[in-house]
């Protein structure tokens, strides 16, 4: 019995020891998030080569991302925006932001070949994630503080709202270059073709699916066509 117990006992301090490295590592790696957004040329760079970041944190900051923006179409004073709440769909508006951003790390990732970039895939969504710190940052409490405010100091709203998006957009492209080692002119080309490439993803998976619709609405169309002359 005190044998099989003592075994007992150090699973039990295994599984906890383990369970306290990966906390403390994620609790670290979302820390980090302030040191890359301050200083993105040695953060993206120790992020993803030096394995301070993580795919947890990484998930962490996409699903504030588009809470945050959820919450400001639903939150902000209707002074600096108008959008339908009582006929909007969350579901829909955060999906509205989530394909677009996987398809544009899909598309990056898959032209990395074409450009010689070093990036896979896992490093490049996290470098975008991490790049939306400012935007969660800076735009949640501007939500909250637009009931406060009056319309003639919307201004100060707009500018600082402009600013995270700004800031997002710097540490995108520090981050890609740094992922791929790239250097500032081949990153902002880079950036350029990665856009049309998403743009082309979108189109043919339109296109792949209002096909499909128009076929099964023609097997549809053409049971039923058969089911009402046999009977």
């Amino acid at each position: 019995m005190s044998k099989a117990k003592s075994v007992s006992n150090a699973q039990d301090s295994a599984r906890a020891a383990k369970t306290s490295t990966w906390w403390g590592k994620y609790k670290d790696s979302l820390r980090y998030s302030l040191y890359v957004i301050t200083h993105p040329f040695d953060g993206f760079w120790d992020l993803i080569h030096e394995k301070r970041g993580t795919l947890a944190a990484a998930h962490t900051f996409l699903f504030l991302f588009l809470l945050v923006r959820v919450l400001k179409l639903m939150l902000t004073s209707f002074q600096f925006i108008s959008a339908p709440v009582q006929y909007m769909n969350i579901f829909e508006e955060a999906a509205s932001l989530l394909l677009p951003f996987l398809i544009l790390c899909l598309a990056n990732w898959a032209l990395t070949t074409l450009f010689d970039g070093k990036g896979r895939f896992p490093d490049i969504y996290m470098a975008m994630c991490y790049a939306l710190v400012p935007y969660i940052m800076i735009q949640l409490p501007m939500t909250i503080i637009s009931n406060g405010l009056t319309f003639e100091e919307g201004s100060f709203f707009t500018v600082m709202l402009s600013f995270s998006v700004i800031w997002c957009v710097f540490l995108v492209f520090v981050g890609l270059m740094e992922v791929h080692d790239y250097g500032p002119g081949k990153t902002l080309i880079f950036i350029g073709v990665t856009i049309v490439g998403a743009a082309v993803i979108i189109f043919l998976v339109l296109t792949f699916f209002s096909l499909l619709s128009d076929a099964i609405g023609y097997f549809v169309s053409l049971y039923r066509e058969i089911v009402y002359r046999m009977y």
